[in-house]
Parts: structure tokens; sequence; C-alpha cells
């Protein structure tokens, strides 16, 4: 029996009692040293050697993943760790730091309960720091921190005790800071990290070695030792009496909810069921003999087995052999292996009960963030929400017509396992349209297509994905659709929706899709809480991503028939706008009057949905619609001696830099950039700066685009897409 399975058959026994777990994420910006602290983690359970630990990368498996020196998918594992004379379960996600990989970070955030932040000792707390902080804290994940790299500060800037305080002071402010922001109110007090408590520690992963206070109580270390060992060189002794699995796992033990504890606080978040239902309540309890209810987030591809479906479960047990429903699919399917994961080792075990992370396989039909129950119609739980979408696109075909049905076989897995990318295919040419988060991302996805699947494929270059909007609005001068038998007509008004509302609509605060007429009142009493007229928003029909219709209509005799249509010919101009089919964001559309033939076959599809669209696209034309692009924060340090081409460079780039704080030798540009300048950026930014630049870029959302490259822009996109190159007008849509 190997170590592995050794630990994995200790963990068996630990599972079933609830105040024994740990769901731990790892999370921090790129390069700050999740996967070595993961390996020294493992190697503490026993299950690697420790001289390896920190050099082997245990939890980038993944070839790609190896090869560049990153991690791309969040990878788990599980171990046992002993603290005195109690076994507890650890199961523990590294998750990624690049910002194209942001999805995988916050769906990891679904299945744990608490995460280690690192943070760099030499850097400090970096944008990305930021992101997944805010990430945790939306799925009410407590957070503790450990800052890494200590070894650097003290040989390579050779700094002193009181410096060496004074920085972790910034970084530890700056975390709290973040915990005070984003944090949910009735925790904000209790979860602010800090050394007194031993919700910070500090240490090197990569030398193995960590400290908190606790652990120098413990221990009878203390600061003027540390310094000894780094100065003698002494690692290696230092990490045999302080080794960095202990210190950290001893923390997550003590200061970490159980599951026990924390799915009394997180299910009301991210479930909308009825809490006083049995599954409600054995949810609530984390009770293994309860009701099954599983959330999958993350599928990835075994080569054996196929897709093996990575989830937490809230409650009940799941076993090998039995029938499941992944809710939303047409049949159950039989689970055929439970397993426990370690990186890419699935180690099979009878069953996997409430409050643990099992990898499944046999459910098909299972997705990122689907739920897994014994019963078809069960409360599915709430969809996990993005921080950011997809804003590169490139279109990808294989280059053999053979390849085709593999080919679509394989994006449709692809889509499956990596629920951040987006693809549409058209089923008569094979081109595919593979929508990503960055240019890294979808030559990753590329990447896999070609040595994965085997199947060589042509790829175009990179093309942003826009957003249409409208700066004005067309209030008392209705638009007018006509269906095209002419006995039909819809009179639309379009108004841009505030800020507030578009971000609370992307957050998920008001649901998505038609709204039933049951719920509209409750609806329209969310958007009053921004500010929105309140009997207005109580007629809302629809909400489509970003954008909503509302029916201001009166007394307009079978207008309740077409409904459906009329939601349906809204949802085809949310997804492709008036000016170059772009999606829309952030509009409201309002039906304020209609004209409808008396005999139902006279307002059917063909002619109710031609007219709303046509009105709908009308109203935004006449509302000065604007083209929006999406922006990257970005922050570039360099030394003071080439920052000079390095600002040449962002401005060249139509970026707009907002701050440049001088650190010492160094100096920081950060500012914003459009992501349609951002292709080829790597090569220029090293060219500028002879290879000493270090940057990094996060999305920003979406700003309008500058008058001056309106046309162009649109007679761009219409161009690739095949249209007419004019900017349309109300002509095209009268009619």
């Amino acid at each position: 029996m190997g170590r592995k399975e050794d630990n994995i058959a200790r963990a068996t026994e630990v599972m079933h009692k609830r105040d024994k777990i740990r769901n731990l994420a790892i999370a921090a910006h790129i390069d700050h040293g999740k996967t070595t602290l993961s390996d020294n983690l493992i190697a503490g359970a026993g299950m690697m050697s420790e001289d390896l630990a920190g050099k082997s990368r245990v939890l980038d498996f993944d070839e790609q993943e190896s090869a560049r020196g990153i991690t791309i998918n969040a990878a788990s594992a599980s171990m046992v760790h002993k603290v005195g004379e109690d076994d507890y379960l650890i199961n523990l996600i590294d998750t990624p730091g690049h910002v194209d990989f942001g999805g995988d970070v916050t769906r990891a955030m679904r299945a744990v309960d608490g995460c280690i932040i690192l943070a760099c000792a030499v850097e400090g707390t970096m944008p990305q720091t930021e992101t997944v902080v805010r990430q945790a804290l939306k799925e009410k994940v407590r957070p503790v921190l450990f800052i890494n790299k200590v070894d650097r500060l003290i040989n390579e800037l050779q700094i002193d005790g009181p410096e060496m305080m004074a920085r972790f002071e910034k970084v530890i402010v700056k975390v709290n800071k973040l915990i005070q922001t984003f944090a949910p109110e009735d925790v904000r007090k209790d979860w602010q990290v800090s050394v007194q408590n031993g919700t910070v520690a500090f240490g090197s992963a990569y030398y193995n070695w960590g400290m908190s206070v606790p652990y120098m109580t413990k221990s009878g270390l203390n600061f003027k030792d540390i310094f000894e060992h780094c100065a003698a060189d002494d690692q290696k002794g230092l990490a045999k009496k302080a080794p960095v699995h202990e210190v950290l796992l001893d923390m997550a033990v003590d200061t970490l909810p159980s599951p026990f504890e924390s799915q009394k606080y997180r299910i009301p978040n991210i479930w909308q069921g009825d809490l006083e239902t049995p599954e409600g309540k054995a949810m609530m309890e984390c009770d293994a003999e309860g009701p099954l209810s599983l959330m999958i987030t993350k599928i990835w591809m075994d080569p054996h087995a196929g897709e093996v479906a990575v989830g937490r479960v809230y409650s009940g047990s799941i076993k090998h052999g039995e029938s499941l429903w992944a809710i939303g699919a047409g049949k159950a399917e039989r689970v055929q292996q439970v397993a426990m994961m370690v990186g890419g080792d699935r180690i099979q075990v009878p069953a996997v009960s409430a409050g643990n992370i099992a990898a499944i396989t046999g459910i098909r039909s299972a997705a990122a963030g689907v739920t897994i129950s014994r019963d078809k119609d069960a409360e599915p739980f709430e969809a996990i929400r993005h921080y950011s979408e997809p804003v590169v696109t490139v279109a990808v075909e294989p280059k053999a017509m053979k390849d085709l049905p593999k080919f679509i076989d394989a994006l449709r897995g692809l889509a499956k396992s990596d629920a951040s990318l987006q693809v549409f295919t058209n089923q008569e040419t094979g081109e595919a349209l593979l929508a990503g988060m960055g240019e890294l991302h979808l030559e990753i996805t590329v990447y896999r297509l070609e040595e994965e699947q085997g199947i060589k494929v042509n790829v175009s270059e990179p093309i942003v994905v826009y957003r249409e909007s409208i700066e004005s609005n067309n209030n008392g001068s209705a638009f007018e659709g006509k269906s095209p038998n002419r006995h039909n007509r819809f009179y639309i008004e379009a108004e841009p929706l505030s800020a507030e509302v578009v971000q609370a609509l992307r957050e998920g605060e008001f649901g998505d899709g038609a709204v039933r007429n049951k719920d509209a009142k409750q609806v329209g009493d969310k958007f009053a809480e921004y500010g929105m007229d309140k009997n207005l928003m109580r007629k809302i029909y629809a909400i489509h991503g970003t954008n909503v219709l509302v029916n201001d209509t009166k007394g307009i005799q079978n207008l309740h028939e077409t409904r459906e249509l009329i939601i349906e010919g809204f949802n085809e101009v949310c997804k492709k706008g008036p000016l170059a089919e772009e999606p829309m964001m952030g509009v409201m559309m309002r039906l304020v009057d209609a004209k409808l033939h008396e005999d139902a076959i006279h307002r059917g599809p063909a002619q109710t949905i031609p007219a709303v669209r046509n009105a709908c696209r009308g109203a935004l034309i006449r509302s000065r619609p604007v083209i929006l692009e999406p922006m990257q924060n970005l922050r570039v340090d360099a030394p003071n001696d080439v920052i000079g081409g390095v600002t040449r460079e962002v401005t060249n780039r139509r970026g707009i830099i907002e701050d440049m704080p001088v650190d010492g030798g160094t100096a920081s540009v950060i500012g914003k950039m459009p992501v349609a300048e951002t292709f080829g950026f790597s090569n220029d930014i090293r060219a500028a700066s002879q290879g000493r630049a270090v940057w990094n870029t996060e999305n920003a959302g979406f700003e309008m685009l500058p008058p001056s490259l309106f046309e162009k822009t649109v007679g761009e996109i219409r161009e690739r897409k095949g249209l007419k190159a004019e900017v349309p007008t109300e002509l095209n849509y009268t009619d």
C-alpha cells in the first residue's frame, strides 16, 4: 500500500467526524508560491518525500502546467493531519493565480469553508490578491494569511527585524482593509486577521519552514532564531524545527471552521430553498444521514476514466453504484466510482459523506455548477457568479473535415470542464468561436484540442468581444415595429440603467430569464431599493444578462398570449444589438403600447418576434447607441532607468496612467488599458524595458469606446461578421 493510499485509508475513518474536517483553498497572486506550499502540506502528511517538497509541484500534474511553471487547473488533495491526539482530515484545493483562470478560483471557493491567502513578503499584496480575497468573501469563506518568501527579505534584501515587522504590518493592514470592505457585515470584525490571534503566519514555502505566534509558544522559537538560521544559511535546520505544514495546518485546525459550523451561515448564502424542509435542515446541520445534495465545482478529463466530476457534499452520502440525478438532466445516471483526490491520482473509497470533497465518475450530464441529488425535482444551488466575463474570442476549425464530428465532441467536453469558456459552433461550416478570459486561456484551450484530442486546427487572430449600449433614451417618441403582415404593431422605448443596477444584475441579485407573474412584485421591490420606480418595475417581463424588459402598457387585449414571443424577440436583441450584432449591456426596454390582430393565427411567432425585434432595435438606434470596450487594470513594475519606455508603450496603446509610485530603485505604472490593445503587449513591454519589467493585469469591466474610433470599430466588426459596412439607421428597422 503506497503512502497516498495509506493516508486516504486514514482519511476514510476521519471523514465521518464533521468537527474534524477542514476544507481549504490556497489562493494568491501568480507566482506567490501556492503550489510550492501545497507540496509542503502534502509532504507533511507523508504522501511525498520532504526533500522533493516545493520542487516537484505535485498538484501541477498537467504537462502544460509543468512546462509553463504556472497553475492552470484548481487541483485538490485530501490528507490527514494530527494535532495532539486527534486526527483531522484536510481537503486542500490549490488554485491558479493567473488572471485568465480566475473562474477556477471562484468555483473552488464554493467547495471550501476557509482559505489560506498567500502574500509575497517582497512584493506585498498585488491586484490578484485583492481579487481572490473578494472571491472568497463573496462565498462566505473565512480567510487566514500566510506571508511567504520571508527568506528573500532576510537574505536578498538584507533587512533587519523592525523593517521586516513594518513590511508585515503593511500586508496585514491591506488584507484587513479588503476584509472590512468585502466581508458580510456580521463577520467583518471577527474575520480580521492578526498575528496575536494566530490567523497570520509567515515563512518560506520553498525552504519548507513557517512560523506563527501560537507555534512560537509551542516550540519556544523566536524571531532571533529565524534570523540566525537564515543568516547561517541553515534553512534546512529551521525546517526541521518549524515545518511549514505543521504551522499552517495547526492554524487551519485552530482558526478555520469545520463544515458543521460553516454550513450554518454558508447554506442560506448559496441555496435559495426553504431552510425548514428536510433538505434544508440536513444541509444546515451537515447531516450525513439526510437527503443527498452535492454541488459539482469542477470537471476534469481523465485519459482512462473519461469525465471526473469533483464536488462538495453538503448533506447525505454518495456511494458507488447508486442512481442519481444531475438537476436539469433528462435521466438518472449511475455512479461508477467514488474517490478522493490527491493531485492527478484518484483513490477509490466506498462512500463520501457530508462536509467532504468527492470525485465521482459516471454522471455524464454533470457540469461545473450543477447540483446532484437523489430527487430529480430538488432545489438546485445558486449559480456560481464569475467576476469577469469572457472578453477575447478566436475562431477555430479543424484542418481536415474528417475530424469534424470528433472536433464538435471535443469542444463539448472542453466547455463542460471549463465553465469560463464559452463555445459557439456553426454546425454547417464546422467553425467554432471560443470566447475566453485572455490570450493564455485560449492558447491552452487550443493546445488541449491539438495535443490531447489529436485534432489539428486552424486558429484565427484573437478578436475582442465588445458590448453595445445607449447613452440617452427615446422617451416620448416610442419606436414602432410592424409585423411582416402589417396587422401587429409594438411600440418600444429604451433607456440606460444606472451603474449600480447593472452591477447588481451582473451579480445575479434579481435572477435571470423570464420573470413569473407571481415573482414580479418581489423583483420590482428589489429594483426599487436601487432607486427605480417601484410601480413600473413590478410589471417586469424578463431579465437577460444586464438588460431588462418591462411591460408598461395598460388594458391591451390578448397581450398575455404573446408574452413569450415578446420576450423571445427581446432576448434576440440582447444577444445581437443593432449596431454590430454584439451583446447588449445595461439597457431597459419598455413596451409602451401594442396593437394586436384579434385572431391568434395572425399574431404567431413569425409575426410577433420580428416586430418586437425591429421595435427594440429602432428604439436603441433612437437612443444614441454606443460601443463599450473591455478594459483591464494594469500594473507594471520596472527599474527607474527603463520606466520611460514602459510609460510610452502603455500610452501608445491608449492606456490611461493613474499613478506612478516610486519605491527605492523601482517605479510602478498603475492604470488601465483596453483589451483590444493588449495583444502582443508582453513582447513589446519586454523590448521596451530590456526584459526587466514585471506586469500583471486584471479585468476592469467595460468603458465607452472613444467617439473618434466608433465608426472604424463598428465597420470592422460588421465586415468580420459579413454584414453591410454602413452603420444601421432607423430606416433599417421601420419597415
